[in-house]
């Protein structure tokens, strides 16, 4: 193999047009649901922004499992915040449509969720968040459809 196919493999393409970190979107989820649930975000990379939830009594149903609803919090956190990463200044990504498909119960400890697009266009963006165990077992899978808008003043 010659060194330009090893440079166009080396990086994914920046998918994010706003600059920012971890700190900075963590500071967004002060006084949200967000923040109830202990939901964090954990790595923001080129093409992805991956965030971690608790498994406890904030998180549980009443049978002791992760709650499908708090599984759909941490992907649409996931996927919103990362669609939001992709607009200019004077847009703003809102949810439109998701769905999740519970593929595996979880009693405690943490899930890890990763959201990547799929889609990334000038009016809609379509993003996958899987959502792992502490084990790299697959727990969730959702598909979150965003409407970019124009935002409005506060």
């Amino acid at each position: 193999m010659d060194a330009d196919a090893d440079a166009t493999k080396a990086e994914p393409r920046r998918l994010f047009q706003r600059a920012t970190t971890l700190a900075e979107l963590n500071a967004l989820s002060r006084g949200t649901a967000i923040r109830q649930l202990g939901i964090e975000f954990t790595e923001l990379g080129p093409d992805f922004l991956r965030g971690t939830m608790p498994v406890d009594a904030r998180t549980h149903q009443p049978y002791g499992l992760l709650h499908g609803g708090a599984s759909v919090l941490l992907a649409e956190t996931l996927g919103s915040s990362a669609g939001n990463l992709c607009v200019a200044a004077d847009a703003l990504c809102v949810g439109i449509e998701i769905n999740a498909n519970h593929l595996a119960a979880v009693r405690d400890g943490v899930v890890t969720g990763t959201a990547r697009a799929l889609h990334v266009g000038r009016s809609t963006q379509v993003w996958e968040i899987r959502i792992d165990d502490q084990d790299g077992r697959l727990v969730c899978v959702s598909r979150l459809t965003l409407a970019v808008v124009q935002r409005r003043p506060r």
